[in-house]
C-alpha cells in the first residue's frame, strides 16, 4: 500500500490492468510532467486538489475538465446531493427533480420545448444525433468542433484520419467503428460558411443535422451563426449547438444566448452539475418528439442524483452570477499570460473562450517548455500546464501568487530561446500533444 503513494508509479501500474491507465484522454500523465505527475488525488476542495502523500496544490489546469464552476465540492450542491442519497437515489418510480430541472432549462431557453437527459456528454452527443436522424429520416451529419468518442463521430476519421484534426485533438483512430458509416459524418471548418454550403449542396439533401460548437478557440465572423442557421431552416436540417464545454461559461445558460442565434436543439454537460454527473439535450417540440419514434432509454438516466445536483448548481450560480466571476477572472490570467510573455519577448498564441484560456508558445520547443512549466509548478504546489478552466475559487490573491511562481519560469523560458536547452532542464521526457503518441 505504501507504493500506492507516489501518484505516478500508481498509474504506471494502471496502465496494465486499465487500458491507457485512466478512463478519460484529458487525465492521462503524459499531457503534463510524465514521471512526475500526481496522478491521483485523496480529496479537492474550491481550487485545491490534496494527493495521496497529503501534498496540497492549487489547480491551474482544467478544474476537472471544465466540470467545476463553482469550485471542487461545493457544499451547497454536496447538500442537495445528500439529501437526495439519503432519499434513495433510485427506486421503480420517477424522481421530481428531473420535472423541475427541465422547467428551470425549458425557462432559460424559451425557445426550446422538451428536454431529454444522460449523465455524460457523449451520451446526450449520439442522443441528439439519433432524435435529429429519427426527425429527419436522413443518415449525414455536417460536423464543426469536438463531439466525444462514439461511432457516428469517429467515422469521419474512416476515409482519413486526418479529417478531425482540425477539431480539438489530432490523430484520433476509428478503430472497431464499423466501415459502413464511411461518409456520414462530414466534417467543415469553422467561419467558412462557403465550405458549409458546398457540403451541403454535394450532398443532396442527405443531411439530418449540422452539429457544432458555437465558439471554442474564435467567435463568429461576419454574422458566421446567423447564416448557419439559415442555411439549415432553408435545407430542413436540424441545427444542433454542442454546449456540453461552453455552456454557462459566458451566460447563463448556452452560448448561443450572447449570439442571439436560436438551434434547433441544444446540448449540455459538463459545468451543469458541478462535478455531479448529468447532461441534457433540449430541443423544440417537434423535433424531441422524434424521440417517440426510435429507441433511447437507460437505467442509470432515471437516478435523481444528477438532476439534484443540477438545481442546486443552476440556482448557486444564479447568485453567485458565476459566468461573469468566471468570465473575468479567465480574461485577466489570459492579460497576465501575454503581459508576461511580452516582459520577457517570449511569443505566444491565445485561445479559447475567457473562462476557457489557453496558450501556446510559438516555438520548435514548444512542448517542452509546457512540460518544464508543469514541473517546476509542481514543486511550488500548483497543478499547471498552458491552460485553466476558471472557477469561482479562482480569487484574485490566488491568481496573482499563480503568476508570482511562473515569472520566473518564464524568465528561464527567455534563456532557452536565446540558446540554454530545455531539454537539460527537464527532470524526464516530455509531454505528449495528441492521441498518437498515447497507448
Amino acid at each position: 500500500m505504501k507504493s500506492r503513494l507516489n501518484g505516478y508509479k500508481l498509474f504506471s501500474y494502471a496502465k496494465t490492468i486499465i487500458p491507457g491507465g485512466s478512463q478519460l484522454f484529458g487525465k492521462r500523465a503524459e499531457l503534463y510532467a510524465p514521471g512526475l505527475w500526481p496522478s491521483y488525488y485523496k480529496s479537492a476542495k474550491g481550487c485545491e486538489i490534496t494527493d495521496l502523500n497529503g501534498k496540497k496544490y492549487f489547480d491551474f489546469t482544467m478544474v476537472g475538465t471544465g466540470t467545476s464552476v463553482l469550485g471542487y465540492s461545493n457544499d451547497k450542491v454536496n447538500f442537495a446531493v445528500n439529501k437526495a442519497i439519503k432519499n434513495g437515489s433510485i427506486s421503480t418510480l420517477n424522481n421530481i427533480e428531473e420535472v423541475e430541472l427541465a422547467e428551470k432549462l425549458i425557462k432559460l431557453h424559451p425557445k426550446m420545448g422538451m428536454v431529454r437527459y444522460a449523465r455524460s456528454g457523449g451520451e446526450i452527443l449520439s442522443i441528439a444525433v439519433r432524435i435529429a436522424r429519427a426527425h429527419t429520416k436522413k443518415d449525414f451529419v455536417a460536423i464543426c468542433g469536438y463531439h466525444g468518442w462514439h461511432d457516428w463521430y469517429l467515422s469521419s476519421n474512416l476515409n482519413s484520419d486526418k479529417n478531425l484534426d482540425g477539431h480539438l485533438l489530432p490523430g484520433l483512430q476509428p478503430g472497431g467503428v464499423p466501415r459502413g458509416l464511411a461518409g456520414t459524418t462530414l466534417p467543415f471548418s469553422y467561419n467558412n460558411i462557403e465550405e458549409l454550403e458546398n457540403l451541403i449542396r454535394d450532398n443532396n439533401g442527405e443531411i439530418a443535422a449540422i452539429k457544432m460548437e458555437v465558439s471554442r478557440n474564435s467567435g463568429p465572423v461576419e454574422d458566421y451563426l446567423q447564416k448557419v442557421r439559415d442555411l439549415a431552416t432553408e435545407n430542413k436540417i436540424v441545427l444542433i449547438f454542442d454546449e456540453c464545454t461552453s455552456g454557462f461559461r459566458e451566460t447563463f445558460g448556452g452560448l448561443h444566448k450572447k449570439y442571439n442565434v436560436e438551434p434547433d436543439m441544444a446540448l449540455f454537460a459538463k459545468a451543469l452539475g458541478n462535478g455531479y454527473a448529468i447532461s441534457a439535450c433540449l430541443g423544440r417540440q417537434e423535433v424531441m418528439q422524434a424521440t417517440q419514434k426510435t429507441f433511447i432509454s437507460s437505467t442509470f438516466w432515471t437516478e435523481r442524483i444528477g438532476p439534484s445536483a443540477a438545481l442546486k448548481t443552476l440556482e448557486v450560480m444564479e447568485r453567485e452570477r458565476s459566468w461573469e466571476n468566471i468570465t473575468h477572472t479567465g480574461a485577466d490570467i489570459s492579460s497576465q499570460w501575454k503581459s508576461l510573455a511580452d516582459k520577457y519577448g517570449l511569443k505566444i498564441d491565445r485561445w479559447g473562450l475567457p473562462a476557457l484560456s489557453g496558450f501556446s508558445f510559438i516555438s520548435p520547443d514548444a512542448l517542452a517548455y509546457k512540460t518544464y512549466i508543469s514541473q517546476e509548478m509542481l514543486k511550488q504546489g500548483y497543478l499547471a500546464g498552458n491552460c485553466v478552466y476558471a472557477c469561482i475559487s479562482h480569487t484574485p490573491s490566488i491568481v496573482d501568487e499563480y503568476f508570482s511562481k511562473l515569472d520566473p519560469i518564464f524568465r528561464t523560458i527567455k534563456e532557452c530561446e536565446e540558446g540554454r536547452d530545455v531539454h537539460k532542464l527537464l527532470d524526464g521526457p516530455v509531454c505528449h500533444s495528441g492521441f498518437t503518441r498515447l497507448n
